[in-house]
């Protein structure tokens, strides 16, 4: 995994520092570097059953412009972060699956507001769950942007040492 995890950061570094639809300002992409992001952590990359909810029902997240965004409310995971149980939500979207989270390491080593996942449904109907995948909205580099905040029940007590890092 690592020679393509490292391959698509490389991309998404490349994107955000010369593709017209980065979210990053003209001027930060002058200075623009790449991101930072914590080293792969197998640990944090799971097939994981998913729990469907009984009732699958719409839910409307508030968002870092302070409208509001309309997901379902797919199911719940649990899964083990340094020997500590964890439980996370797993919404539905237009696009496809979506997990947004907030862990504890966010507000210093991870952005404030959350980051997001974009888990694979397999064939066996399990989710390819890989934190090393995780990434901050694009509010995180820019306050134009319009990002869905994580409800309270993805609030993690336990450090994602995975994906993206706070952005400088």
């Amino acid at each position: 995994m690592e020679n393509s995890l490292n391959t698509f950061r490389q991309g998404k570094d490349d994107f955000f520092a010369n593709h017209t639809n980065s979210p990053l300002t003209p001027e930060q992409r002058e200075r623009f570097s790449g991101l930072s992001y914590f080293p792969e952590n197998q640990a944090l990359q799971f097939e994981k059953d998913v729990t469907p909810f009984e009732e699958q029902e719409l839910v409307q997240l508030p968002t870092s412009t302070g409208d509001l965004k309309t997901y379902t409310r797919y199911g719940r995971f649990s899964f083990t972060v340094d020997g500590e149980q964890a439980e996370l939500t797993l919404f539905h979207a237009p696009y496809g699956f979506f997990l947004l989270f907030v862990d504890s390491l966010a507000g210093s080593e991870t952005y404030g507001a959350g980051r997001y996942l974009e888990p694979e449904q397999l064939p066996d109907g399990k989710f390819l769950i890989d934190f090393n995948l995780a990434y901050n909205p694009y509010c995180a580099y820019n306050d134009a942007w319009n990002c869905p905040i994580p409800p309270a029940e993805n609030r993690l007590k336990v450090p994602i040492r995975a994906g993206e890092k706070n952005f400088n």
